[in-house]
């Protein structure tokens, strides 16, 4: 197979995930730069706590979809050009994935400061393979209506991937790319929260109402 398709699916999973959903709902709606706003993530949390929460849903919404799409689209592509559908395939698939991610935390439009991808990577997930990606977010889901911290849900969920996905496969049938995806996604999540761990460990991690104080510089 040429090596064409295989970077045409890289360049269009990360121009899928470098599209800034929060930066633009953040300046269309409320006329602010999220990035020097709150905790100046793009992500829909930052959203939620700028903006509001129609507008943080939209946002998840959309980053999610950046997510599914990029590893949808990436599978077609290959296989309309002569992809076995092995793990060759799979490989490639996870790859424009992982460039949706790289996308979304270093966006070419915003000088590499975006979001945790924490949705995206949910909607990746529910392109590869769906189930764990259910599972992970009703662990998010519980976690957060224990706690009400979106990050700490986020981490949690994210530290239960790998299991998660070796559980689903099952030792007879696990490929392997998918199980790298997973390790990579949770150290990738957990790194991206590693300030928010920092304040949870110091009780200062705001909950779902409070609000993050602005990271605009003072005059």
């Amino acid at each position: 197979m040429s090596p064409l398709p295989h970077l045409a699916v890289l360049l269009s999973g990360y121009l899928l995930g470098s599209i800034p959903t929060g930066w633009l709902v953040g300046r269309w709606l409320a006329g602010v730069d999220l990035r020097q706003e709150g905790s100046g993530s793009t992500g829909a949390t930052n959203v939620l706590r700028v903006v509001g929460r129609g507008p943080a849903l939209v946002v998840f919404l959309v980053d999610v979809g950046k997510g599914t799409l990029a590893v949808t689209l990436a599978r077609a592509v290959l296989e309309a050009h002569g992809g076995s559908g092995g793990w060759q395939t799979d490989a490639w698939v996870v790859a424009a994935g992982l460039a949706a991610l790289a996308g979304h935390i270093w966006p070419i439009w915003l000088k590499g400061k975006g979001g945790k991808a924490v949705a995206t990577s949910l909607g990746m997930l529910l392109g590869l393979a769906w189930p764990v990606a259910l599972a992970c977010l009703g662990i998010f889901a519980l976690v957060l209506s224990l706690s009400r911290i979106v990050s700490l849900g986020s981490v949690v969920a994210a530290l239960a991937l790998p299991p998660l996905m070796l559980a689903w496969f099952g030792k007879g049938d696990l490929r392997l790319p998918y199980l790298a995806l997973a390790l990579l996604c949770s150290v990738l999540v957990v790194w991206r929260h590693r300030a928010n761990l920092q304040r949870l460990l110091a009780g200062t991690e705001p909950r779902i109402g409070q609000k993050t104080p602005s990271s605009r510089p003072s005059p």
